[in-house]
């Protein structure tokens, strides 16, 4: 008898949570981030490295063909919740608990420019008390906390990681929010809300995992209320990006494998995307495309003339070349005496190469990850 689309996705789910608990055991409460690294399974960790890195190995970018895409894409929620099982501690331990770019103004320090650029978003989308609001992708919750305590909202977040709901569950309990926020997971192009259930939607930095912009926008869409509001940070490589050129299509490629992505696309795709599932555009921006002073990848640079308060100086630190340095050693060692779990390292120095092609990719143009949309499901 051939199984129902609620059987498979049951069974998915209890795959996920059981590989969960083998991978990370009871980290997902620990609060050091460095120690929950050290406290995973060996044996599950390099089952989730070798899943991850089979995309990327012996693949270089003047090799890349359609089909390498494709396979990539047909395997994007696997291929994301394997990146995030990786890769989740090092975010916390080295950024923040918003896994998110931002602007920044002068004198602003690091954590309250995140802060900040969450706040834009639910300011644009004219976000109010009481709201019934869905976080697509929501990471560990940082910032569905701080638009819940802005804006007043109840917010779901959606996550296809059992771990980072994990953490997000405990953030949200311990900050005394629980009340405002639940963690779903789920796949977000196949979501299990129903239709027209919520007032809003947004997502930061996350829908650029999706296989396509054109399924996922369309599944949101499908989601909201008539006359509800989606507001969306997007990862897009500009109209400057040529994929016939090798230096370019290096820079993509490191930004891919280091972050998780599937397949990034050029802002007129996603224009064209918002446009195909039914919204109608109120706003749209690319605000890396702003004068400002202090460009968004400051904290990737490493340079620290960019340091606006003592307090940015751990993030600054952990991103200069000797503190990379330090970190490949340190974990490394790790490594080697059996404190980490083999792949630590190769994780980290992926990251460390999607950083250099984030910062190349936001000096020459070509990348940016806070395209602004805000469209608006027709009220009829």
């Amino acid at each position: 008898m051939a199984r129902t689309q609620a059987q498979l996705e049951k069974e998915d789910k209890e795959r996920d949570l059981a590989f969960k608990q083998a991978l990370h055991g009871k980290t997902g409460a620990e609060k050091n981030s460095i120690m929950a690294m050290m406290g995973k399974d060996h044996a599950a960790q390099k089952l989730a490295v070798d899943s991850y890195f089979k995309h990327w190995d012996n693949k270089a970018s003047v090799e890349e063909t359609e089909e390498i895409r494709k396979a990539r894409r047909d395997e994007y929620a696997t291929l994301t919740r394997h990146y995030y099982n990786l890769a989740t501690d090092l975010y916390e331990y080295g950024w923040a608990q918003s896994f998110h770019f931002c602007r920044f103004s002068k004198g602003e320090a690091f954590r309250q420019a995140l802060a900040r650029h969450e706040h834009y978003l639910a300011l644009k989308m004219n976000l109010q008390e009481g709201m019934k609001v869905l976080d697509v992708g929501c990471g560990v919750g940082g910032p569905a906390r701080e638009i819940a305590k802005f804006s007043g909202v109840n917010i779901t977040g959606l996550n296809n990681n059992d771990y980072q709901i994990e953490r997000a569950t405990a953030y949200a309990q311990k900050e005394g929010l629980s009340d405002q926020l639940n963690y779903v997971k789920g796949d977000f192009m196949q979501m299990s809300f129903p239709d027209n259930s919520f007032d809003a939607v947004y997502a930061i930095e996350a829908t650029v995992h999706a296989p396509s912009l054109e399924g996922i926008y369309s599944e949101i869409f499908r989601v909201l209320k008539p006359g509800g509001v989606f507001g969306v940070y997007e990862w897009l490589m500009t109209d400057k990006y040529n994929n016939d050129d090798p230096h370019h299509r290096e820079i993509r490629l490191g930004i891919e494998q280091g972050d998780g992505i599937s397949n990034m696309e050029k802002i007129d795709v996603a224009l064209a995307a918002m446009k195909a599932a039914g919204f109608e555009l109120e706003l749209n921006e690319d605000l890396a495309d702003r004068p400002d002073e202090l460009p968004w990848y400051w904290p990737l640079s490493g340079e620290l003339k960019y340091m606006q308060s003592i307090w940015d100086f751990p993030t600054l630190a952990r991103m200069t070349h000797i503190g990379r340095g330090l970190a490949h050693r340190f974990v490394g060692a790790l490594e080697l005496i059996g404190l980490a779990p083999k792949g630590t390292q190769k994780t980290a120095d992926s990251l460390a190469v999607a950083a250099d092609c984030l910062v190349a990719g936001g000096r020459e143009k070509l990348f940016t990850p806070m395209y602004l949309m805000v469209g608006r499901k027709p009220a009829k």
